[in-house]
């Protein structure tokens, strides 16, 4: 049994590769890490900043920023990933919009454009005027 302290991740597989780390905050940082503590603190050479869409602070723009070597605080550290062998893919959960027309429902989805339903929550008439009675159960 060794005296070094074991981290809450085995971050000892991603020494000299590249790794993604998110931060507490929306930051995102992109770089190789270099060392790492039992705190969770990183050191990563040859950081990347992704930079927030002024607009919407949950979306990352296009725009970076080089920093070299920097220290993420492991207080501040939510998730560390690594680069290699991963890809962004649409999220599969988006649904589409559903917009009310009367007595038909408009659905409107970003990639197959629009298709027009009847509604199932509006009744027929005939069906409006039946009444139920409770009382024979």
């Amino acid at each position: 049994m060794s005296g070094r302290k074991e981290t809450v991740l085995d971050l000892a597989k991603f020494v000299d590769k590249g790794v993604q780390v998110k931060l507490t905050g929306g930051g995102q940082v992109t770089g190789t890490l270099k060392v790492y503590d039992q705190l969770l603190n990183l050191v990563l050479d040859g950081a990347v900043e992704s930079v927030r869409d002024h607009d919407d602070p949950l979306k990352t723009s296009d725009q970076t920023r080089v920093h070299g070597l920097i220290v993420c605080r492991g207080t501040a550290v939510m998730l560390v990933s690594p680069t290699d062998g991963t890809e962004e893919i649409a999220n599969p959960f988006v649904q589409p919009e559903a917009v009310c027309r009367g007595t038909a429902v408009m659905l409107v989805s970003p990639t197959d454009g629009t298709e027009e339903i009847a509604n199932p929550f509006v009744q027929p008439e005939a069906v409006k005027e039946q009444h139920y009675c409770l009382d024979k159960f």
